[in-house]
């Protein structure tokens, strides 16, 4: 299986695991859009993180974050920097503009995290949990739109996915693979 891409001196990269453990710059969390604490991704950030992302959530942000977009916070007792809550729509059958919903989070969350000057960036699957979305189509639109953002951004140099399922991970292989193949350029390099 397809594992990385290599793009104008850039990484994307799928891996299975637990986003809370690898260490990078910025970790991306599947937030809700009241930025309140949960299930999945954003329990077990809030949880390996500790109160104080909560407790800049609620001061910063008191009125949440709106679909398609991200807000950053210090990221507490996780091994990164800061967290990004990005929020993706919830699938109501792909008629209420989802796919231009979550690509919009995976675009914010990319340039909350080039802004502040992040090197690295951890991400999730957004939307593809408990929200419904179905998994081969967020699949690519997360690959898609992060390699895109990264090949737009200053500061970040290396982007992976963290999944936790073999069903996720073997959806995003496809569509690494699928993304690899449409890139036209010469300079690409893959690895599997």
């Amino acid at each position: 299986m397809l594992t990385e891409i290599h793009v104008a001196g850039r990484t994307l990269r799928i891996v299975r695991g637990d986003i809370t453990t690898i260490p990078a710059d910025a970790i991306v969390n599947a937030a809700n859009s009241a930025l309140a604490g949960g299930g999945g991704v954003t329990g077990a950030i809030h949880r390996a993180g500790g109160p104080a992302i909560m407790g800049e959530l609620r001061r910063d942000h008191p009125g949440g974050c709106a679909t398609g977009d991200a807000v950053a916070t210090d990221a507490g007792l996780l091994p990164a920097r800061w967290v990004i809550h990005a929020v993706g729509p919830i699938w109501h059958g792909g008629g209420h503009g989802e796919p231009t919903l979550l690509a919009s989070a995976y675009r914010s969350a990319m340039t909350r995290a080039d802004d502040l000057g992040a090197r690295t960036v951890t991400l999730p699957a957004i939307s593809a949990g408990v929200y419904g979305y179905p998994l081969d189509d967020a699949a690519w639109i997360a690959v898609s739109t992060v390699l895109v953002s990264l090949g737009a951004a200053r500061s970040i140099a290396e982007a992976t996915f963290v999944l936790f399922s073999a069903d996720t991970m073997e959806a995003f292989g496809r569509a690494l693979v699928e993304a690899a193949d449409t890139l036209a350029d010469g300079d690409t390099q893959t690895r599997g």
